[in-house]
């Protein structure tokens, strides 16, 4: 079996498969919306290559069944059984139909993801599956600052992630070189593209309409969007724009990869202003929970400042009904056990986190050396940086979250997210050849349970993904360490 992540319990039935065919239809839930949509988006993913109309009905004599209730295993869990009759999927919520279809996606033959329709049986083999993710939180992170990347670039990205069960997109929105979202009460952000990028490449934003456009399109498919706003350092396009950010010098624009060189005034209350339009009007268009503030690299704010700072601004976020996440040197604020901070270092111990997680604090994790997306696989690899080292599929698979950083145990770990920076990127190409197949390996380590994690099955189930990915028009990295003769 090629799904990934790799399911809590599998009982395969010889002998029980079920095939498709032109008189397969969709049963969903009876008065819910939601479990009809889902219905609908799988029977758009099944149409194009079997040909078939598999319409969504409800009558209950169809062979494919979505099903509220009756799961057991949480808001994302599912049960997925199929024999000669159908196959059914039943949650306790529709995040966990959702889920069970894209396991259903990945137990049919790879051509199932062909745009032209394609002559073969569609079988899925017989037996029972039942699943939940390990953590609650499983997020990618794309980097629009530093290169802008259009709605619909973002919207393949959404797409593609979902597949592999990652709920969380995080949104870096603002930066040194560009500010990639538009706040009305401060238009002058978003002026002239919102800066360029690095290199002087990808400049543009987000209006406030494309944004909530995304955060639908998103949540259609159970991914949660976190923007962040990256302060009190990473500022820089923030003062050009406005000079009084920057005691009224107006800041040089910037196309480098510098970082720790620009911050937010402390004791300015026009700071604070200036924070409490961007959280309230970002805050008003952003469902999720949470709000990421960024606070890493803030090497020009002194370190009575930068806690000054946090204490300032974690309140405006809460009072605007979101939860602050943070990179982990929001931990040096001592803030309170609702804020998470973010590790994205690659050692195994950090005080300052482990005390956040003593006091109540749960503790995303993003260790540089294992889960950034921008780092090179190798020398070789033209795309990416490698300041936090090389990571191939295999370092991207073989570790564990709740043994990260002394001190940060299961109970304290909210997930895992993988973040991708784009100063090397330029096209959606880029983005994906550094994605995959190192996400699908990470999405595995925030899913599964340890015990049902496996190197060997894992490089195995992951080459038979490409085919999968060629069909669709996904780049990815032929890694040396996955067998991709199962392309063929």
């Amino acid at each position: 079996m090629g799904v990934i992540p790799a399911p809590m319990e599998v009982r395969p039935a010889p002998g029980q498969d079920f095939r498709l065919g032109p008189d397969t239809a969709i049963f969903t839930e009876p008065g819910s919306a939601e479990a009809r949509r889902i219905g609908e988006y799988l029977a758009a993913l099944l149409r194009p290559a079997t040909g078939y109309p598999i319409p969504v009905t409800d009558e209950n004599t169809a062979t494919i069944t979505l099903r509220l209730g009756g799961g057991g295993l949480g808001p994302e869990g599912y049960r997925l059984t199929t024999n000669v009759d159908g196959v059914s999927v039943r949650a306790d919520a529709p995040a966990g139909l959702f889920a069970g279809v894209q396991t259903l996606r990945q137990l049919l033959p790879a051509d199932i993801e062909s745009p032209a329709l394609v002559a073969r049986e569609w079988t899925v083999p017989g037996g029972a599956i039942a699943d939940r993710p390990r953590f609650p939180y499983r997020g990618a992170m794309l980097d629009l600052a530093r290169h802008f990347h259009t709605l619909d670039e973002i919207k393949a990205f959404v797409d593609q992630i979902a597949a592999y069960k990652v709920n969380h997109l995080h949104l870096h929105l603002t930066d040194d070189q560009g500010w990639r979202i538009e706040i009305l009460s401060w238009p002058k952000l978003t002026a002239g593209d919102g800066g360029s990028g690095v290199d002087g490449a990808g400049g543009g934003y987000l209006t406030q309409a494309e944004y909530a456009e995304l955060v639908a399109y998103a949540a259609e498919r159970y991914v949660t969007v976190v923007p962040e706003i990256d302060m009190p350092g990473h500022t820089n396009a923030a003062q050009v724009a406005y000079p009084e950010l920057n005691g009224g010098i107006a800041a040089t624009p910037r196309t480098d990869t510098a970082v720790g060189y620009s911050s937010l005034r402390g004791g300015d209350e026009v700071t604070y202003a200036f924070v409490e339009d961007v959280v309230r009007e970002l805050a008003a268009l952003t469902p999720g929970p949470y709000l990421h503030v960024g606070g890493d690299e803030a090497d020009a704010t002194p370190d009575g400042d930068y806690r000054t700072f946090m204490r300032r601004i974690i309140p405006i976020v809460e009072r605007h009904g979101k939860k602050v996440l943070g990179w982990h040197e929001i931990a040096k604020a001592d803030p309170p056990a609702s804020v998470v901070p973010q590790f994205w270092g690659s050692a195994g111990t950090h005080p300052e986190v482990a005390a956040a997680a003593t006091r109540g604090a749960r503790v995303l994790m993003s260790p540089s050396n294992r889960a950034y997306l921008d780092m090179k696989y190798t020398p070789d690899t033209p795309l990416g940086l490698d300041w936090a080292g090389y990571i191939e599929v295999r370092d991207a698979y073989e570790w564990d979250p709740a043994a990260q950083i002394e001190g940060v145990g299961e109970a304290h770990v909210l997930g895992v997210e993988a973040p991708l920076w784009s100063e090397t990127m330029r096209t959606l190409a880029d983005v994906e050849t550094m994605t995959y197949p190192r996400l699908p390996a990470i999405a595995e380590v925030g899913w599964s349970a340890v015990d049902r994690r496996d190197w060997e099955s894992f490089r195995h189930r992951v080459a038979a993904h490409a085919p999968r990915w060629t069909l669709r028009g996904t780049a990815f990295h032929r890694s040396p360490q996955i067998p991709w003769e199962y392309d063929q």
